[in-house]
C-alpha cells in the first residue's frame, strides 16, 4: 500500500465515476476483517488508511485499568501513564499494533476491494444504461442456450429469451443475429438481468416507429396493436394531418415499409387498419381483410354485433377464429358476428369473441 494506491484510485474515480473515498472506506471495513483473520486478534481494532501516502495503520483499543485481566482490551493504567500522564482510570487508549508483514496483506486485500468496486460499479452503469431502454428495440447476437432458453449477446452484456418470449415459428441458431423487445431489466446479485422478448406486442409496434418517418415525426400514431407472434398481427394507425394516410404511410411506396417488418418477423402476416373513435367504424376496420355489412354496439354490454356478406363469414372469422379474435383485442369489444342470412332469418346463433379470454395487449392506448 503505497502512494501509487491513492493515484491509482483516484483516476479511477475520474474515469469510472466510482468515489475514492467510498473505495478507502469499503479498504478500511475490509483490512479490519483480514486483520482478525490472519492474527486472531479481538474486534476492538480499526484500520486507518493515509489519504495522502497510503499508508496503513492499525489500531486497537483498550480500556485503562487497574490490574488487567483481558491483555486484548485492558492497558494497565501504570502503562497509560507512561504514554501520556492525563489519561485516567476507564479511559480508552488507542494503542498502534500493525504487524510488521501487514502489508502484503493489505495490497491483497486492496486489489480484491478495488476489483469488487469496479465490477459492481459496472453492473451499475449497465443496469441503469438497460433499464431506460425498458420497452426499446435491440440488436443482439444468439450467445448460446440454456435449457430452452436464449442467452443473446448485447455487446456490453448478456440477456435472456425464456421459451414463452420465443417466436414458435422460429429456430434460433448460434451467431444468429436477431432484433427483439426489452421486456424488463431487473437487479440481481450476479449483475442486471435483461429480459428479452420476440414475442410482444410492443415489438411489433417499435419496428413501425423505425420503418415510418410520419410515425417518427408524430404525424400518424400507433393507437393499438394485437398480435399473435408468428402468425398475424392487427395495427390500428391514426394520422393527425388529414392530408396524411395513415394506413398508406404504414404500408409504404410498394408496400415496401410494412415488407421489411414482415420480414423482420419471418413472415408473420400484418393488417395495418385505421383507427377510429366511432367504435362501430372501429370494429369494423378491425375485421379487415372481411367486408363488413353493419356494426351495431351495445355500450351497456360492450359488446358489437356484427354482420358480414355470406360469403365473407369465414373470412370476418379467420382461420381458427384469430381474425375475430384479433380485431377483439385490437378495439377491445366483444364481438358478436353473423352472416347476412343468419340475421335475416333471426338465427341467435353467431360468432361471439369476448375480449377477456385474451391477454391485453401492453401497447394498446400506449
Amino acid at each position: 500500500m503505497n502512494i501509487e494506491l491513492m493515484t491509482a484510485l483516484g483516476q479511477l474515480e475520474r474515469e469510472k465515476g466510482i468515489s475514492k473515498e467510498i473505495i478507502l472506506d469499503a479498504l478500511e471495513a475490509a483490512l479490519i476483517k483480514a486483520y482478525n483473520r490472519h492474527f486472531d486478534a479481538a474486534d476492538n481494532v480499526r484500520v486507518h488508511v493515509d489519504r495522502r501516502t497510503g499508508q496503513v495503520q492499525v489500531y486497537a483499543s483498550k480500556t485503562v485499568v487497574e490490574n488487567v485481566t483481558e491483555p486484548h482490551y485492558e492497558i494497565s493504567l501504570e502503562e497509560a501513564t507512561q504514554r501520556n500522564p492525563d489519561y485516567e482510570l476507564d479511559d480508552v487508549v488507542e494503542e498502534e499494533v500493525t504487524p510488521k508483514d501487514f502489508g502484503r496483506i493489505a495490497a491483497q486485500t486492496a486489489k480484491q476491494v478495488v476489483m469488487q468496486r469496479l465490477r459492481e460499479a459496472q453492473r451499475g452503469m449497465i443496469f441503469e444504461e438497460y433499464a431506460s431502454r425498458e420497452g426499446e428495440i435491440i440488436n443482439g447476437i444468439v450467445q448460446r442456450f440454456e435449457s430452452r432458453s436464449v442467452v443473446v449477446d448485447l455487446g456490453k452484456t448478456e440477456a435472456l429469451l425464456l421459451p414463452n418470449e420465443q417466436m414458435p415459428t422460429e429456430n434460433y441458431r448460434f451467431g444468429d443475429r436477431i432484433k427483439t423487445y426489452i421486456v424488463e431489466v431487473k437487479r440481481t446479485s450476479k449483475g442486471p438481468q435483461i429480459m428479452l422478448s420476440r414475442t410482444h406486442p410492443g415489438l411489433v409496434k417499435r419496428m413501425f416507429e423505425l420503418e415510418v418517418p410520419e410515425i417518427g415525426d408524430g404525424t400518424v400514431e400507433i393507437k393499438a396493436v394485437a398480435r399473435e407472434a408468428g402468425s398475424r398481427s392487427k395495427v390500428a394507425v391514426f394520422s393527425r394531418d388529414p392530408n396524411v394516410d395513415a394506413v398508406g404511410s404504414c404500408v409504404g411506396p410498394k408496400g415496401m415499409r410494412v415488407q421489411t417488418v414482415v420480414s423482420e418477423l419471418k413472415g408473420e402476416k400484418i393488417d395495418i387498419v385505421e383507427w377510429s373513435l366511432d367504435p362501430e367504424q372501429l370494429v369494423a376496420n378491425a375485421l379487415s381483410p372481411s367486408r363488413v355489412v353493419l356494426v351495431t354496439c351495445d355500450q351497456t354490454e360492450k359488446v358489437a354485433r356484427v354482420i358480414v356478406p355470406d360469403h365473407q363469414l369465414s373470412l370476418a372469422i379467420g382461420k381458427e377464429g384469430q381474425n375475430v379474435r384479433l380485431a377483439a383485442r385490437l378495439t377491445g369489444w366483444k364481438i358478436d358476428i353473423k352472416s347476412e342470412s343468419q340475421a335475416r332469418s333471426g338465427q341467435t346463433a353467431g360468432v361471439f369473441v369476448g375480449q377477456e379470454e385474451e391477454e391485453e395487449d401492453d401497447v394498446n392506448e400506449e
